[in-house]
């Protein structure tokens, strides 16, 4: 405790010598905390783009529907099931789908492709699909229309007020067929969804499919996607089981495959980040052993222990390491948060890039726990490494050469 009290004195005899290797810390906490954070906000926006285009942050399908995407392959849409679902803590809408693929055919053009029916507000909760539709209008329950993607369309030339024949299997066998109008023409940002398939009200499509009460899928949109694996366990607790629960990244594995890779290139930027808030660092410590040199000599030269010397200065060192990245932890808190509350807009030929590709031009920064924590860790384990070079200089040190200078 004396050795304590002695080298938090020492700290405050020269101020301005404390005070620039705290701010060396101090700037190192702060930036690596908004690089983690940006790049954070940057994979939450786009996971955010691609599950509120379509897939949803977790679906609930039957449990051989995956491996064998048959119409037979549904669930019931009881009365309390989508409560249930609801219900569930961190889950922000849930929307029931039925799907299959179906034969597409305008006069003498014919195509396969997905018939999904949908729920039209409630599907429009979750993925905004009423902002694709560039032509004609969007779906109204117990419509008996269809909406079709642009590349599809284009594939049919089909305009709207075309009639389009659906023509596929339906429930356990049954033969499934019909015309429909073509309500809208939608038009998303991948060209994948471009020709993908058609869009019925969900009703309308269980009647096509003779799949009456039945549907393939439930998307959930949750409040944020590290809320993911919480939802499932609940899922799991819930029904027991009984469905198959699957998330973005089971449903996206294209995405996770792009995140993992630029985490990757990402590793290789903290890390020269890293390296020049160490070397930073351990050049303000330098600048403070040579300042003090003689004065250390004197010490030892009147008697002091090496080893208690060195015990003091490596309290010095952690406590400045410390200081530094409780500062650079109070003052990035705010500033991460103003800026994930308020995003930085990408203008240009960038911004024009990510309207292209329907996400919004602006770059997003992410307020979590686990964003200060990891920064301030690594950085207070850089100054811990940091801290064993003055306790060796001591214990290394010549008193008469030091006092010689």
């Amino acid at each position: 405790m004396k050795d304590l009290r002695m080298a938090w004195r020492n700290l405050w005899r020269n101020k301005r010598r404390t005070l620039i290797t705290v701010m060396s810390i101090f700037f190192g906490v702060v930036l690596s905390t908004m690089m983690g954070s940006m790049q954070e906000g940057i994979y939450g926006s786009m996971i955010d783009n691609v599950v509120k285009t379509y897939s949803g942050h977790v679906q609930i399908q039957h449990k051989d529907y995956n491996a064998h995407k048959s119409i037979n392959n549904t669930i019931d849409q009881t009365d309390g099931l989508l409560d249930s679902v609801l219900n569930i803590a961190h889950v922000k809408a849930a929307v029931p789908r039925l799907k299959s693929y179906t034969l597409i055919s305008n006069g003498d053009k014919t195509r396969g492709g997905m018939l999904i029916g949908i729920d039209p507000e409630k599907e429009n909760n979750l993925t905004g699909l009423k902002q694709w539709v560039v032509k004609g209008s969007y779906l109204q329950k117990g419509d008996q229309g269809l909406l079709i993607a642009k590349n599809l369309a284009k594939h049919l030339e089909a305009e709207l007020g075309d009639t389009i024949i659906l023509m596929s299997q339906g429930y356990h066998g049954a033969s499934a067929a019909g015309l429909y109008p073509v309500r809208g023409i939608l038009e998303f940002p991948t060209p994948e969804l471009n020709s993908m398939g058609v869009y019925l009200d969900l009703e309308t499509t269980r009647q096509f499919f003779y799949a009456y009460g039945k549907m393939t899928e439930i998307a959930l949109l949750a409040d944020d996607y590290e809320d993911v694996p919480t939802i499932e366990k609940e899922l799991y607790d819930v029904f027991d089981g009984r469905y198959n629960y699957l998330s973005w990244k089971e449903l996206s594995p294209e995405l996770v495959q792009f995140i993992n890779s630029d985490k990757a290139s990402g590793v290789l930027m903290k890390a020269i980040l890293y390296l020049v808030i160490g070397f930073g660092i351990l050049g303000t410590i330098m600048m403070m052993m040579a300042e003090r040199r003689r004065e250390m000599g004197v010490m030892v030269a009147v008697g002091m222990q090496k080893y208690r010397l060195g015990k003091i200065i490596w309290y010095e060192t952690m406590m400045i390491g410390f200081i530094g990245v409780i500062a650079g932890f109070v003052f990035s808190l705010p500033l991460v948060g103003w800026f994930s509350a308020n995003p930085i807009p990408i203008t240009g030929e960038y911004g024009a890039a990510y309207e292209q590709f329907g996400m919004e031009p602006l770059l997003y920064f992410k307020l979590s726990a686990s964003v200060f924590l990891n920064q301030a860790l690594i950085v207070f384990f850089i100054t811990f490494g940091i801290s064993a070079y003055p306790y060796q200089l001591v214990r290394r040190l010549n008193a008469i050469e030091a006092i010689r200078g």
